[in-house]
């Protein structure tokens, strides 16, 4: 029994990873740690179009990573949890270390 639950949490937990997966959804969820923004807000500092903004945020909303309230025709957007960024940064540190310790081994097989 306690592995099957194991089991249904690592697939959930692999759901949110599967919705972090696109770049695009990382800059977004970068750019809502500063604060809410509607999508034309987020559009425009990220430098995307605003239906493809639209797509990542209702993808983000389906996984339960942001959510939205509606204030008249503007919808606006928040992340739902600031647990969400604390891990984005921890996988981001470590990729910052698995680089720079490949670049260090890079470094030491080219004086060889």
């Amino acid at each position: 029994m306690e592995r099957e639950r194991q089991w249904r949490i690592y697939q959930l937990q692999s759901e949110i990873c599967r919705t972090l997966s696109d770049p695009k959804r990382l800059l977004i969820l970068n750019e809502l740690r500063e604060g809410e923004r509607s999508v034309t807000e987020l559009a425009r500092e990220l430098g995307l179009n605003q239906a493809n903004v639209s797509q990542h945020l209702a993808l983000l909303r389906q996984g339960g990573l942001v959510k939205s309230r509606k204030d008249g025709a503007n919808i606006y957007y928040s992340l739902a949890t600031p647990r969400i960024i604390e891990a984005c940064d921890i996988v981001h540190q470590l990729l910052v270390e698995q680089l720079e310790r490949n670049q260090a081994l890079a470094q030491e097989i080219l004086r060889q």
